[in-house]
């Protein structure tokens, strides 16, 4: 696990010009940094949380009786220090370390739009936690504009990032099955994981039902050893770290990447600021802020890359104000902010397979479900009450104990009942596209700052008309999916969306585009405005599709990585 020593580093880095650095140390971070330190750049990183020591941080086998609260947590100070954070599912008592402090870390919202704003900051940044979910895009993301002609088209096909989805594949592991879908290509992919008893039962039956494609997930998941680390022990529970490194986090993966070349230098507790910029209009470097002293200190270097996420980069360039950029770096069309997006999911919908109810025990242990890919406006289906498209997801599996707390009697008798009698559970959710719009946005909040003085952001977001009528329909295929399943005792689809940020796939706020009047950065992550500063984060994103971002976000920062090599070398840079 790759640590940081800040202390030694800032003495080793005061005064010195590096080739690059980069802000952020997550998905995106670490991707850079291998890529940029393995052809020959010396990099800096800084990253504003602490290292996390597997000793002390990682409870994936921690019973709940080793916890104080068995696993249940300390309510006062999750209320306290984690109002929103505690929202998540992966932050309880066992992985709170890996969320951020609400307190120290404030923001605003308008009072009728509620945003949900899930943040991770230590080295590693959200992987620790992800769902590890990796899909890649399409030219039904990628050209969505040219298909039913709504906002912008990507700056790039599939076919261009088709190699660097291979790279990054081939390199952390995702294990998954060949389908020969035009709407979710196939990648290089280590064996799938299996289905359970329920889910290859609803495979056989909405397959031949529906036509829908029914498989298990593809997941950054190791089900073979892979590049020194070690399969996949099943004890499915990944967001709470993982000692063997089984699932793909940076800290365990591309950083030591990084590390093992020399030319890389890691520096933690570093909250970035604001850029600095020359009069000439380049990046010399940031501001940052120590994290538990408060002192301040600068780093510079000859390019730099903002990779700290989605709303955190959009944040430093709102920040980095000056009298040639008066609204912010890359701000000069009034573009950067804008277009926010995240997924929204109907949730909750499932029941009881009841032929499926025994007293043996099933393999348990599984840390992915399964997928049903996007279906809806493609080519072989049209749904003209809205643009884009969703998908489904969610387990089938036995309930060993969750029975027990409601089923009456003491007992012998009733712990036999316990045993005999287990019942399974089949949970079917939808995900849906977010379409990128203007009024979605963020800016600076005028009066309140963090724990650091830095201006919080104040987030304006809220799904539209168009989430709405996709959101009829996914409630309606899930609840025809239950019936032709037999499921009985059903809970029915919520009738809600979920609260904007929920999801915690933010994109989209400093988006690639080819004309630099409805974009803030070129085809290569690069911002119009500035030569020498690159954005690789979900922050780049111009749609977002109904698929998790976080393996595009790698391919689309190893593929910025590269040009920034290239371009370095011609002296562009």
């Amino acid at each position: 696990m790759l640590t940081s020593d800040s202390s030694w580093q800032t003495r080793q880095m005061k005064n010195k010009v590096y080739d690059a650095l980069i802000v952020g140390s997550g998905a995106s971070g670490g991707w850079v940094a291998k890529e940029l330190t393995e052809n020959g750049m010396e990099v800096l990183m800084l990253e504003a949380g602490p290292p996390r020591v597997p000793s002390r941080d990682f409870t994936e086998h921690a019973w709940p009786y080793q916890v104080r609260y068995r696993g249940f947590g300390d309510q006062t100070r999750l209320l306290r220090k984690q109002p929103v954070q505690r929202l998540c599912y992966a932050c309880d008592e066992y992985s709170h370390q890996f969320f951020v402090d609400d307190e120290e870390h404030p923001y605003t919202f308008p009072e009728d739009k509620p945003f949900m704003w899930i943040r991770g900051r230590q080295v590693g940044g959200k992987t620790f936690c992800w769902a590890r979910e990796s899909y890649r895009y399409s030219d039904y993301e990628f050209k969505a504009a040219t298909r039913d002609g709504y906002e912008e088209n990507w700056p790039f096909t599939y076919a261009e990032l088709e190699p660097f989805y291979d790279k990054v594949e081939s390199y952390i592991g995702v294990s998954g099955s060949y389908e020969g879908l035009q709407q979710m290509p196939d990648g290089k992919f280590l064996p799938s994981m299996n289905l359970s008893c329920g889910e290859i039962m609803a495979k056989g039956v909405l397959e031949k039902q529906f036509g829908w494609r029914f498989m298990s997930d593809r997941v950054a998941n190791l089900t073979v050893p892979h590049n020194g680390r070690p399969a996949c022990h099943y004890c499915d529970e990944c967001q709470r770290g993982c000692h063997t490194a089984s699932y793909f986090n940076s800290p365990s993966v591309t950083l030591p990447a990084a590390a093992r070349t020399g030319r890389f230098t890691l520096m933690s507790d570093a909250v970035v600021s604001h850029l600095l910029m020359n009069n000439e209009g380049r990046a010399e470097g940031v501001h940052y802020i120590s994290r538990e002293s408060k002192a301040h200190a600068e780093a510079r270097a000859k390019i730099v890359v903002l990779a700290a996420a989605t709303l955190e980069s959009t944040r430093i360039l709102l920040n980095s104000r000056s009298r040639r950029f008066r609204n912010g770096v890359g701000n000069s069309n009034g573009v950067l902010g804008h277009y926010l997006m995240d997924h929204f999911t109907i949730e909750g919908a499932g029941g009881e397979l009841t032929s499926l109810k025994s007293a043996k025990r099933e393999a348990i242990g599984n840390p992915c479900g399964y997928l049903i890919p996007k279906y809806t406006n493609t080519d072989g289906y049209k749904n003209s009450n809205f643009l884009r498209g969703y998908r489904f997801d969610g387990t089938a599996s036995q309930q060993l104990y969750e029975q027990a707390f409601s089923l009456p009697g003491f007992g012998r008798p009733w712990r036999e009942k316990v045993r005999q009698q287990i019942p399974y559970y089949f949970s079917m959710e939808a995900q849906g596209e977010c379409l990128p719009r203007f009024d979605n946005f963020v800016e600076l909040d005028p009066e309140r700052k963090d724990a650091w003085g830095i201006p919080v952001l104040r987030i304006h977001a809220s799904y539209g008309e168009n989430e709405q009528a996709m959101a009829k329909a996914m409630r309606h295929d899930i609840s025809m999916a239950l019936d032709a399943l037999g499921v009985k005792d059903q809970v029915p689809p919520d009738p809600n969306l979920s609260v904007f940020g929920k999801n915690i796939h933010e994109c989209g706020t400093a988006r690639m585009g080819k004309d630099p009047e409805k974009s803030v950065l070129n085809g290569y992550n690069q911002v119009h405005d500035v030569a020498n500063l690159f954005v690789t984060d979900g922050a780049a994103f111009v749609t977002q599709g109904c698929y998790e971002p976080t393996l595009t976000i790698m391919a689309v920062s190893a593929r910025a990585a590269d040009h920034i090599v290239d371009a370095s070398k011609r002296g562009e840079l």
